[in-house]
């Protein structure tokens, strides 16, 4: 019966111990939208990775590169120079040679 009074009294006063970590509570809300805002940002990603590698010649390694060099489009990929294009690692000579027919 005392251990029960005990546990009470324990309840009690952790909840008002409680109260002040609510902020706690509204940081761990706002760490949770800001995962959501990166898996969003990683899901578009690979979106637009995937619509890299329609273009003739372009796989998934090539698209990978050409997003990360800051091609995020195809048209940005069509639009490019040359010499940018080349820059990016796992681009060649024909890739851009097909690249120039779609312009």
């Amino acid at each position: 019966m005392i251990s029960k009074f005990l546990s009470k009294l324990k309840s009690i006063f952790l909840k008002s111990a409680v109260s002040p970590e609510t902020p706690l509570k509204k940081e761990k809300k706002a760490a949770k939208s800001v995962k959501t805002k990166t898996k969003t940002k990683s899901v578009n990603s690979k979106k637009n990775i995937e619509t890299l590698t329609t273009l003739p010649g372009v796989g998934a390694k090539s698209a990978k590169a050409l997003y990360e060099a800051g091609f995020k489009t195809t048209k940005a990929v069509i639009a490019a120079d040359e010499k940018d294009l080349l820059a990016v690692s796992g681009v060649g000579i024909n890739l851009i040679k097909k690249l120039k027919k779609l312009k």
